[in-house]
């Protein structure tokens, strides 16, 4: 769900499609569906059951159709279960917020994946922080003071994802 719209079904991208779609638009990068998804809730697990797989046959499909075209995909934040029981404790309510595992976009890196878009990611980790700052501190009115926090919150979680996910540390 992502703006109060909901998918019916899940839809992933057809891979006998992406060579003539490239083609035909000339665009210069495709984001695909393979599993990943926007908003906080990427999948949904019955209780026991195991969280689904990205779908790495469509992914390796369409780098055989088209070798070397750059993939994006979007909708690929982690959502780390910490910040979302930080913004669960201080109030917020994300009870079913699940992202994509961390070692699924390790093995998506290694593919023809150039862009991963992770928004939700940073937005939990400002958000838990802001959370937790002005319950600490109640009498806090200047916003200057927990967005600091919440900017710093943002940034170890970039610099983490950089240097522990992407393993693009020292590469620009």
């Amino acid at each position: 769900m992502e703006d109060g719209l909901v998918g019916e079904e899940n839809k992933y991208t057809d891979p006998s499609m992406v060579k003539d779609f490239i083609t035909e638009t000339g665009i210069d990068s495709l984001a695909i569906s393979i599993g990943t998804s926007h908003g906080v809730v990427k999948f949904k697990a019955q209780k026991g059951e195991s969280l689904p797989s990205l779908r790495f046959d469509i992914l390796k499909k369409i780098e055989e159709d088209v070798p070397g075209f750059p993939i994006v995909l979007h909708g690929a934040s982690a959502i780390l279960p910490k910040y979302v029981s930080m913004i669960n404790q201080y109030g917020g309510k994300l009870e079913e917020a699940q992202g994509i595992p961390e070692d699924q976009i390790i093995t998506a890196i290694k593919s023809a994946v150039c862009k991963i878009n992770i928004a939700s990611d940073g937005w939990i980790a400002a958000t838990a922080s802001i959370r937790k700052s002005l319950s600490e501190n109640p009498s806090v009115i200047d916003p200057r003071k927990y967005l600091s926090a919440a900017r710093n919150e943002m940034k170890n979680q970039y610099i983490r994802k950089i240097n522990n996910v992407f393993g693009s540390a020292g590469k620009a």
